[in-house]
């Protein structure tokens, strides 16, 4: 399965997640950049609020693109087994990705947030890879004490998605991939980077509170 674009893996993801819908103890907790147009379409679809939950990527010193951990707004991380070797070597990059969580967290957000206590938190993603970024953005919202934790995602590796089911509480996932491609975007037909003004322009739309 090949998406057309974010726009319609969200509008698929909220077909699936059609049994929530007007139910006011459901808020999504989409992670920017790309998570953020998937969520929009989820929460409209479903009439819930739209929050962001920011993790960032922590890069290995020698190949940035190359994830070793992820570092959230409040300094939590989560390190693959290469990471945790590494760590000491990592520590300015953790420091510098915190830094641009709390930019993006005041930028899109205006540091407004809502709490997941006591809610139905649906977390969503634009895909998943090496899973580091949406384990912990799963242990972020466990620490606010939810009802439910929900992932909702356009693609993961089977393995990954395994691993998140002893965590949560449902996956919804248009693709369980068994051979996975290496990088979301190989399943996108149209995959462009969202800038800072589209997912502005995503939350003033949807406003946190519905």
């Amino acid at each position: 399965m090949i998406f057309k674009n974010r726009i319609e893996a969200g509008q698929k993801l909220a077909e699936k997640l059609q049994g929530y819908k007007d139910n006011k103890e459901v808020v999504v907790y989409a992670l920017p950049r790309g998570g953020v147009v998937l969520g929009k379409e989820i929460a409209d679809a479903l009439n819930t609020p739209l929050d962001i939950l920011v993790i960032r990527k922590i890069g290995h010193p020698a190949d940035p693109e190359y994830a070793v951990g992820a570092v959230a707004e409040d300094g939590h991380t989560i390190f693959s087994e290469e990471g945790e070797q590494i760590k000491n070597e990592l520590k300015e990059i953790i420091e510098k990705e915190k830094k641009e969580a709390l930019r993006r967290r005041s930028v899109y957000a205006g540091n407004k947030t809502i709490s997941a206590e006591g809610k139905i938190a649906v977390i969503v993603d634009d895909g998943v890879a090496t899973g580091l970024t949406m384990e912990l953005a799963i242990n972020e919202i466990k620490h606010q004490k939810p009802k439910k934790i929900i992932v909702a995602v356009s693609v993961v590796p089977v393995d990954t998605a395994e691993k998140f089911k002893n965590k949560i509480d449902e996956l919804f996932a248009l693709k369980i991939e068994k051979d996975y491609l290496g990088a979301v975007a190989a399943y996108y037909e149209n995959f462009p980077q969202v800038e800072d003004g589209e997912v502005i322009a995503l939350m003033r739309s949807s406003g946190l509170d519905k």
